[in-house]
């Protein structure tokens, strides 16, 4: 049974500013995929299927946290190794990659507050468009430009997308999508927020005006705080890894954080570590520094002893 985890109205958002000084040894990675992990070309390169690999070997759990939704999570689903475990939808849900992304825990947009949001912005914002990702997959209006076109999803107003008793009803909505044709990106979002912001969590992590909206308090960095805990794991004991501003709560979250290179600027600003871009490895590049010092705290252990 899929657990479906309320959304509230208070931010669950870990606070920021932990310090990173005496940060223990990692049983965590937590990374973003497009942008961070993926190449550009949206492939895992050989260095950084090794390197997973090796932290895992050395007891790092590896969890990949993004905005993508399951269904689109089959480029580094065999990269997943002893648990499993993803977090899509900007937090929105928990997949088991080993089960076919089935999934085991949604924390939902209300169906009343998606509604708001699509009026705010309406008013706000003439030529948006918008797109309903619910558990069962995602349904559009006629003049959003989705990224992969799905031949079988229902296109009609948002209105009707939302309406329970209608076609799309009757599954949570993990995330309400709006699109912009003119609006400079970090405008759109600086809007959505101001206008709506009282209905919804809203980020970005496209390079167009695409907003991602989720539930009150539902971002990367909360749901990875409730995966953490029931594993013992303190935020401490995290290295997290992104690049846009729908990262930024869980790099603030992480004991150790970094930016890509590639990130946008108010990632990196906010990020006192970066790595090389996702064309480079970045993320493989800081796990082999990582794997390399812990053998040489065991080898140094062995000579003490």
């Amino acid at each position: 049974m899929v657990a479906v985890t309320p959304a509230t109205e208070q931010s669950e958002t870990p606070a920021a500013g932990r310090s990173h000084s005496t940060t223990p040894r990692p049983r965590l990675i937590a990374t973003d995929l497009d942008g961070t992990l993926l190449r550009n070309d949206k492939t895992v390169s050989d260095r950084t299927v090794a390197a997973l690999a090796a932290a895992e070997r050395a007891g790092i759990e590896v969890f990949f946290v993004t905005g993508r939704p399951a269904r689109w999570m089959g480029v580094v689903s065999e990269h997943v190794h002893g648990h499993g475990l993803a977090i899509c939808a900007n937090g929105a849900a928990v997949v088991d990659l080993h089960d076919g992304g089935r999934l085991l825990d949604a924390r939902p947009l209300p169906v009343d507050r998606a509604l708001a949001i699509v009026e705010a912005l309406r008013g706000a914002a003439s030529g948006t468009s918008f797109a309903v990702e619910r558990t069962e997959g995602i349904a559009y209006e006629p003049d959003y430009p989705p990224f992969h076109r799905d031949p079988s999803a229902i296109i009609a107003a948002a209105e009707k997308l939302l309406d329970e008793d209608g076609e799309c009803g009757g599954t949570p909505v993990l995330k309400l999508l709006a699109h912009h044709p003119a609006m400079a990106p970090d405008a759109f979002l600086e809007l959505g927020r101001t206008v709506a912001g009282a209905h919804g969590d809203f980020t970005r992590s496209s390079p167009t005006a695409l907003l991602e909206v989720s539930g009150l308090g539902v971002s990367k960095a909360s749901t990875l705080a409730r995966c953490c805990a029931r594993r013992g794991i303190a935020p401490e004991e995290v290295v997290a890894f992104g690049d846009m501003p729908n990262d930024l709560d869980m790099l603030a979250w992480a004991g150790t954080s970094y930016a890509m290179a590639n990130a946008h600027p108010q990632v990196l600003a906010s990020t006192t570590s970066h790595t090389a871009s996702n064309e480079e490895d970045g993320v493989a590049a800081v796990i082999e520094r990582i794997l390399e010092e812990i053998q040489e705290g065991v080898q140094e252990r062995i000579q003490e002893g």
